[in-house]
């Protein structure tokens, strides 16, 4: 498949969390906000760009929030990862009814539902210009799915790793608490780890520098957010060795 000249990454992975694909809602799949972000990723893969997406599941079930109610967080990690599949195969079906080939794979097989997890056949399906989303995190507790990402991305060979979050970029605060928070356009791996802001876990962001592999920050609120941050336009915060 032909890669646009404008656009600067080859194959990328979008991580999008659970609480995303809520909208304004408070719990579950707000299927017009799927709908929305699949025409994002529909837009990006036909202008030649090979894409994976991570998805989390803490619009149906967080694992942390489970264990801090008494639950063994190995269990509630295992649930978590089982609502991930379930927005995956949401995020399928938005796609699909786009005309856009996809595959889910999951790291906990579920042969009745999805593809198990194979690093070579993964790639392969981004090699035949398929949006392959990858559910069930790691397939092990006690890892998130930002975590998750960041394996996915660097076992996939990715150019870059894309965060779509609420805001246009990292900031020093939560910018919808603190007006004073101030926006990052650019950041170190290292600015993320010690100054503790909270973009992906300690770990996400340890395999990202490891791998060398950028991370964009960028809202999936914007239109066209997600095409205009791989052409290197709109507001995103990239966090890249110095």
């Amino acid at each position: 498949m032909p890669r646009r000249p404008s656009m600067k990454y080859r194959r990328v992975l979008l991580k999008v969390s659970g609480e995303a694909l809520m909208g304004e809602t408070d719990y579950g799949i707000d299927f017009n906000t799927v709908d929305r972000i699949a025409s994002e990723v529909a837009e990006v893969q036909r202008l030649g760009v090979q894409v994976a997406l991570v998805v989390g599941g803490g619009n149906i079930f967080r694992g942390v929030s489970g264990a801090t109610r008494g639950m063994a967080r190995a269990s509630a990690d295992y649930m978590g990862m089982l609502a991930t599949v379930i927005n995956a195969l949401a995020v399928q079906h938005a796609l699909e009814q786009k005309g856009v080939e996809t595959r889910v794979q999951s790291a906990i097989p579920m042969s009745s539902v999805c593809e198990p997890y194979i690093r070579r056949r993964a790639i392969r399906h981004l090699e035949k210009g398929r949006v392959v989303i990858f559910a069930a995190g790691t397939g092990n507790p006690f890892f998130t799915t930002d975590t998750t990402a960041a394996l996915r991305a660097a076992e996939m060979g990715c150019d870059a790793l894309l965060k779509g979050t609420q805001v246009d970029g990292v900031y020093s605060a939560d910018p919808k608490k603190d007006k004073a928070a101030r926006r990052f356009d650019r950041l170190s791996y290292m600015d993320v780890l010690s100054n503790d802001l909270q973009v992906m876990d300690a770990a996400a962001i340890s395999l990202a520098r490891e791998n060398k592999i950028p991370i964009l920050v960028f809202s999936l609120q914007a239109e066209r957010g997600f095409a205009k941050v791989l052409a290197g336009e709109g507001r995103f915060t990239i966090i890249i060795d110095d």
